[in-house]
């Protein structure tokens, strides 16, 4: 086996990668959703009841994706791969899609504060559950890598 280059890790390492790049990606989508929940004082029931709708919709849609993520990850035959491995090219191009697409939303006026409070808060919550999510993979597909 050839030494990894450079921007080689362990495998089990991008689902670490993962976890840092969800946590922070919700951290600042929540932050967006609560600054607009501050623009739209007094919050009502039914926004938080929104965002928690939001919330479970997007969370289980993510959940299903680190399991997926985390199989193939762990699928990988070499046990070094590139760091930017943590993500296959779709998911790039959801990303891309899905960050455009809020920047552009949030710019153009299109949509009311209620609306980016209500649902950038849920999404950015689901998000970050989601970078919880491959941070206990890690740590579970470690454990399971020293047990053997």
């Amino acid at each position: 086996m050839s030494k990894p280059s450079f921007f080689h890790i362990k495998k089990h390492n991008l689902l670490a990668i993962a976890g840092c790049v969800w946590l922070i990606a919700g951290f600042n989508v929540a932050r967006l959703g609560v600054l607009s929940y501050k623009k739209i004082l007094p919050i009502s029931f039914v926004h938080v009841l929104l965002s928690i709708v939001v919330f479970c919709a997007f969370g289980f849609m993510f959940y299903k994706m680190s399991i997926k993520h985390t199989k193939r990850i762990s699928g990988y035959e070499e046990e070094f791969r590139p760091i930017w491995h943590f993500f296959d090219l779709k998911s790039y191009c959801i990303m891309a899609f899905m960050m455009g697409g809020g920047i552009w939303l949030r710019s153009s006026g299109l949509v009311p504060d209620v609306f980016i409070a209500v649902f950038y808060t849920g999404l950015g919550c689901a998000l970050a559950l989601a970078g919880v999510l491959f941070w206990i993979m890690f740590f579970l597909y470690k454990s399971d890598m020293d047990n053997e």
